[in-house]
């Protein structure tokens, strides 16, 4: 369950100021683009987390709200800034009011792990939306061109004190991420997470059943051409 995945101990270890996710050169780009896209609306960010996007954007003087379900993470971000927050799922929690812009980054659409959940979340982006307010989206590509004939994982990322896998269930769109963390003793840390990866097309299927349009697409929130080689894309939809 998702409060069991991001619970306290979870919330205490997930900022990391300045460095990984919350580096100036991940985070900086995002927020600037976002600032723009909101076009001096309000914005609202599904599953806002500890605030690692919105906190930056609404110091940049655009109105934030945010939608979450994870009262640890809820506490961290009340200790940062008095952004106002409805505690509940971004498939189907209401925020007060109506907003040029709701964004959902890194990778979280794939936390709903079925599609039906993944359409109302296109749905509830679109209820909370002013007429030709958009919609962005930050997302990986699934990486299965990666998978060896005959298995099932493959190792994203090897570092010193981390190694991160993924497990795919190909059948259902399914794969999780474990992630086993170790110092210099035999025992190591782990922690998984389940994600229903989403293909671009289909993804912009989602967007045509909620009433959206694809607006653009890149490889990053800097504008760099989306290809066949990109491993993420962060995609526009503009509502209709």
């Amino acid at each position: 369950m998702p409060q069991e995945i991001w619970d306290a101990e979870t919330a205490e270890r997930y900022d990391t100021p300045g460095r990984g996710m919350f580096a100036p050169d991940v985070v900086e780009p995002a927020v600037a683009r976002l600032a723009a896209l909101a076009d001096g609306g309000r914005a609202l960010e599904f599953a806002i987390g500890t605030g690692r996007i919105g906190v930056p954007l609404a110091e940049r003087g655009v109105p934030v709200a945010g939608i979450e379900l994870s009262e640890p993470m809820l506490a961290r971000l009340r200790a940062k800034a008095a952004i106002p927050v409805v505690v509940g799922d971004m498939a189907t929690a209401t925020a007060p009011g109506r907003f040029s812009l709701v964004y959902l980054v890194y990778n979280t659409i794939s936390n709903l792990l079925t599609q039906d959940e993944q359409v109302a979340c296109f749905r509830n982006a679109a209820r909370h939306l002013d007429p030709g307010g958009r919609f962005v989206i930050e997302l990986g590509v699934p990486e299965l061109r990666r998978l060896p004939p005959g298995q099932d994982a493959v190792v994203f990322r090897s570092e010193a004190g981390y190694v991160g896998v993924d497990t795919y269930d190909t059948l259902r769109q399914h794969l999780v991420s474990h992630h086993f963390t170790f110092g210099d003793g035999r025992q190591a840390r782990v922690g998984r997470s389940p994600h229903r990866y989403i293909w671009p097309a289909e993804l912009d299927l989602m967007g045509r059943l909620a009433g959206f349009e694809l607006e653009s697409r890149h490889a990053d929130w800097a504008g760099s051409e989306f290809t066949a080689e990109s491993g993420s894309h962060v995609s526009v939809y503009r509502l209709r």
